[in-house]
């Protein structure tokens, strides 16, 4: 049973330069990834909240359901193909590309909800990142100071001065999505622990296709739009009761 979960564990791409540093990565990893991480993405639903309300997510298995859909058909061509984009503009110290493809991510929030809560997280992933010691985030002031930063577009600037490679930081931004909509199921649907858990390990199992699916994407077919995803967001700014932010 050990043996099998090692097997999933986020991938770190080896080198010949990078295997000694490779223990450090995976921490910086969890790092970034960890629910400790002050941005607040536990504070929203990402429309899971109504969607429970109207009865469309009501079981774990309409949960998974409703998390790999969102991961293979929103997550995979909107933010994880943004993360290619966004890397190699940072790689390339191409700023005004990192410029237009923030703002690329930022049109493709399809509910004023859904787009304060990606710039809500990002500002507050940002502010971090400035303070952190140990960072020499300096050259990056610009990006830094970005009036409407993208949660997705903070993420790639964080993990790339954490020195992770691409399908690392790909990697750890599914994680982030799905153990922020699996610790939300286990208070809305509810869910117990070990269901919880149970999502979690099949889940991340799709996470390599997801991957795959974004790095094949061409850059005039980035983005989706998933009709529910975006009205139950809208409509949950009226929902009666709310646990989440809105």
């Amino acid at each position: 049973m050990e043996a099998k979960v090692m097997a999933t564990v986020i991938p770190i791409h080896m080198t010949k330069n990078s295997m000694s540093q490779n223990p450090l990565r995976l921490n910086r990893l969890l790092q970034l990834c960890s629910a400790n991480l002050p941005v607040g993405g536990f504070s929203f639903s990402q429309g899971l909240e109504y969607a429970v309300e109207m009865g469309w997510v009501h079981d774990p298995a309409s949960t998974k359901e409703w998390i790999a859909f969102n991961l293979s058909q929103s997550i995979a061509h909107t933010d994880l193909a943004l993360l290619n984009r966004l890397q190699k503009s940072l790689a390339e110290d191409d700023f005004v590309s990192f410029h237009q493809w923030n703002q690329h991510a930022l049109a493709c929030r399809e509910s004023n909800e859904l787009y304060l809560a990606d710039v809500a997280m990002g500002k507050a992933l940002m502010r971090l990142l400035k303070d952190i010691q140990g960072i020499d985030s300096q050259q990056y002031v610009a990006l830094i100071k970005e009036k409407e930063i993208s949660f997705v577009s903070a993420f790639a600037l964080s993990a790339y001065l954490f020195g992770l490679e691409l399908t690392t930081m790909q990697s750890g931004f599914c994680w982030a999505y799905i153990d922020n909509q699996v610790a939300a199921a286990t208070k809305l649907v509810p869910l117990g622990q070990t269901q919880g858990q149970n999502l979690l390990f099949e889940l991340s199992e799709q996470v390599e296709h997801a991957i795959e699916q974004a790095n094949q994407v061409n850059d005039d077919n980035i983005g989706a739009s998933l009709p529910r995803l975006a009205m139950a967001s809208a409509w949950h700014e009226t929902q009666y009761t709310r646990l989440f932010r809105s």
